[in-house]
């Protein structure tokens, strides 16, 4: 079963330009060197990498920060974030972060969303030094890391614990999460699945509902969330209930619905998102306008 555990796991890893309205030019190469392996914590998974635009923007640019999927308990920054994604979007002058957290069972997904938390608080510090517009920031993530994402961007304890309010995200970006209303999840998850879900959320449904996203939708919420699912049941209909739940809480909500079948189309919008030729990368662009630049 852990053998069939670490397969089903590593499933979960895996345009337009967007800021029309400012003026790019190709940067100078030494002006925008990337910053890897930033530490935000004492543990050694407490790690980030930034990229600044590979464009020059007139002004700062604002900042896409990524949280890996892997079922919780496995993946990293280095083979979990997508290559696509920051060619993309340093491309069309973003910045781009993307984190480490520490893994399950050596931590709990409390201190996973906490680490996640603390991670946009390092950002905003550094955010002068590094070059990026910290009142324009979203968070992004795919899988459990879309969990997560939607978990801090729902409940504020993780972000008031870093001297940080909801607001200052400008939005958060699921891909294809399955796991925003856990018991919901564990109940209908099959027999190779359901060992994940029990393995990061445990048995207690107290436990499972107070990291639930859904649990926590009465607010504050950050306010605007672009949700995308492909063709899997579980994925559609996790991602229409919390969507459902956000927007009566006043939240603006998207919710696309993209191409590819299962665990398969599952990893291929994580790998392929920021592809030209992938709609979603459309669809994430159109969205980051709007939010990011009041198109």
């Amino acid at each position: 079963m852990r053998a069939i555990g670490w397969v089903v796991a590593g499933l979960f890893l895996a345009g337009p330009p967007v800021l029309a309205q400012q003026q790019v030019e190709p940067a100078a190469p030494s002006a925008f060197a990337p910053k890897r392996n930033l530490a935000y914590g004492t543990a050694p998974e407490q790690k980030l990498d930034y990229y600044p635009p590979t464009v020059f923007t007139r002004s700062a640019p604002p900042l896409v920060v990524f949280v890996h999927g892997g079922g919780w308990e496995h993946g990293s920054k280095d083979n979990a974030t997508g290559a696509a994604k920051i060619r993309h979007f340093t491309g069309n002058g973003y910045a781009f972060a993307t984190i480490d957290y520490r893994l399950v069972p050596g931590a709990t997904v409390e201190q996973q969303a906490q680490d996640v938390a603390a991670s946009l608080a390092l950002l905003v510090a550094h955010a002068r030094e590094l070059g990026f517009n910290p009142n324009r920031m979203v968070l992004m993530g795919h899988s459990a890391g879309a969990h997560l994402a939607a978990l801090v961007a729902t409940d504020p304890r993780y972000m008031h614990a870093q001297d940080l309010m909801l607001d200052q995200l400008r939005g958060v970006v699921l891909l294809d999460g399955a796991a925003y209303d856990v018991p919901a999840q564990i109940a209908e998850a099959g027999r190779f699945m359901r060992p994940i879900y029990t393995e990061a959320f445990g048995t207690d449904p107290t436990r499972q509902r107070a990291l639930s996203p859904i649990a926590h939708t009465k607010g504050p919420n950050v306010l605007s969330f672009l949700i995308l699912h492909v063709q899997r049941e579980d994925g559609t209909r996790q991602s229409e209930a919390l969507a459902k739940a956000l927007r009566a809480e006043g939240s603006k909500v998207r919710v696309e619905s993209i191409e590819g079948q299962g665990l398969r189309g599952h990893v291929a919008l994580n790998r392929r998102l920021g592809e030209a030729d992938y709609p979603a990368t459309a669809i994430v662009d159109r969205w980051l306008g709007d939010t990011l630049m009041g198109r």
